[in-house]
């Protein structure tokens, strides 16, 4: 019985004393692991960051410079990330419209397949859809004869088909973040052109429907061309005589005003995982092939790994 009751008090002597021992050990973590996000510090599974959309997001095949040193700003936006915590999956196809991005079996499909809970997707379309969807953001339909078209397919409007996007992350378990397209290199009287009432109202109009996070990328890259000037944008920011994609330091103020756009975004934990001082290089990480060489064929979604371990490295196609 004396027994019993000594190993009694032993048992508890020795729980008050780890916990003692735990809550210490927690005061003297530094700050910025106490401060983790939940879903970061418990899933053994890293979230990923998939990005969706045409070539100013991921240029050529590989996105390598091939064409005339354009880049897309995917190609650069894990500097930004935390990429121990989160993948950052650059699965944008150059060429793609809202709508064949989202027809093409080994496109949209195969996204939609490596999405889990607490993901994240941002997506930005508009460039190629002046004839693949209908322009606004209702439910109207008509027949599709564009490139590709088979007998009985229809068209969308850019709308709908950003809002299948929305929704069907959402069902997903993932966070979707639509984001207007990048303004193109023209200009008039000294301002940079601006889609204010096509796209990009488009795509607000889609996410708003669905009541969906967005940030307005084509107004807040605008302004900062603006700023900067016609002379010194097209001198610093765009290969010679380019109207659509920018080189790497033109794609990489793309890539910076997407963090300030998310950073601007209310109750979005993606937040949560931008790095305080990113070091995005500011010449090419990459060395692009000789101009005119043939690069590989397109690619399809990028595969996702599973059970990666924490330190796994951002998955980003090079």
């Amino acid at each position: 019985m004396n027994s019993a009751k000594s190993f009694t008090r032993r048992f508890f002597l020795r729980a008050a004393c780890a916990t003692i021992a735990l809550a210490l050990c927690m005061v003297t973590q530094p700050a910025s692991a106490q401060t983790l996000p939940a879903t970061a510090a418990v899933n053994p599974k890293k979230p990923a960051l998939f990005l969706i959309g045409d070539s100013t997001i991921r240029n050529g095949s590989l996105d390598n410079g091939a064409t005339a040193g354009q880049f897309g700003w995917g190609h650069m936006l894990h500097y930004y990330f935390d990429t121990s915590r989160i993948y950052v999956v650059n699965d944008a196809m150059g060429g793609t419209s809202s709508r064949s991005f989202q027809t093409s079996p080994n496109l949209w499909p195969l996204v939609l397949q490596k999405m889990q809970p607490g993901d994240f997707i941002i997506m930005a379309f508009g460039h190629n859809d002046s004839s693949a969807s209908i322009r606004g953001n209702g439910d109207e339909t008509q027949p599709f004869t564009g490139r590709g078209a088979t007998p009985g397919a229809v068209m969308h409007s850019f709308g709908w088909y950003m809002r299948q996007y929305i929704e069907q992350a959402r069902d997903k378990g993932a966070t979707p973040i639509v984001c207007s397209l990048i303004p193109r290199n023209r200009w008039n009287a000294g301002k940079v052109n601006r889609n204010t009432n096509d796209y990009s109202l488009w795509a607000k109009q889609a996410a708003d429907q669905d009541k969906a996070l967005y940030f307005p990328l084509n107004d807040m890259i605008a302004d900062k061309y603006d700023k900067l000037g016609m002379e010194e944008v097209q001198a610093k920011l765009f290969p010679p005589n380019e109207a659509v994609h920018p080189n790497w330091a033109g794609a990489k103020v793309n890539a910076e005003t997407v963090v300030e756009g998310i950073k601007a975004l209310k109750d979005c934990p993606l937040k949560d995982y931008l790095l305080a001082d990113p070091k995005c290089p500011d010449t090419p990480d990459i060395k692009s092939p000789a101009r005119g060489e043939m690069g590989p064929t397109a690619l399809a979604p990028v595969e996702r790994p599973t059970n990666a371990p924490a330190s796994a490295p951002a998955l980003i196609p090079q």
